[in-house]
């Protein structure tokens, strides 16, 4: 395939991505982190660690390190959506005119990749610190969990 198509359906892909996650974000404002304060999203976090300490048998300091791996999640989450405070009307903005904004929309990648290419690091070491430091039969509850085999979060 030739690289200026390859190039053109990645951006496609990348820009249909960025929507349906921007157009996603702007209408669950019910759900976790949707325009929470910082206050209200350490209570949240608080209560899903407590929830997840008591399913994997977490000790302290693994208690600390789930802790810090969710505000490393709500520091990139809150970077990604920026200063806007409706994610959806960048969207909506886009195909406002009679023509689509394609420099507009090759911006708004530009400045999502850029933050999960600037944040992701910190959130992977996050990751890798807390997994590295659950016992063998925690880390197979992880795996079982990611598995379908279970629910920890279910409501029913």
């Amino acid at each position: 395939m030739k690289p200026w198509i390859k190039r053109t359906l990645f951006g496609i892909f990348g820009a249909t991505i960025l929507a349906g996650g921007l157009a996603a974000c702007g209408q669950r404002h019910h759900q976790f982190g949707a325009n929470m304060s910082a206050q209200q999203y350490a209570e949240v976090r608080d209560k899903m660690v407590q929830r997840a300490a008591s399913k994997l048998d977490l000790n302290a300091d693994q208690k600390k390190l789930l802790g810090v791996l969710g505000d490393k999640f709500y520091a990139q989450r809150t970077a990604l959506l920026g200063q806007a405070k409706d994610p959806r009307a960048e969207v909506k903005a886009l195909v406002a005119g009679d023509k689509f904004d394609k420099t507009r929309a090759q911006s708004l990648v530009t400045e999502k990749t850029t933050v999960l290419q600037t944040m992701s690091p910190e959130v992977i070491a996050a990751m890798a610190e807390f997994y590295d430091s659950l016992n063998p039969s925690q880390q197979q509850k992880i795996r079982d969990f990611m598995d379908g085999r279970g629910r920890w979060f279910h409501r029913g």
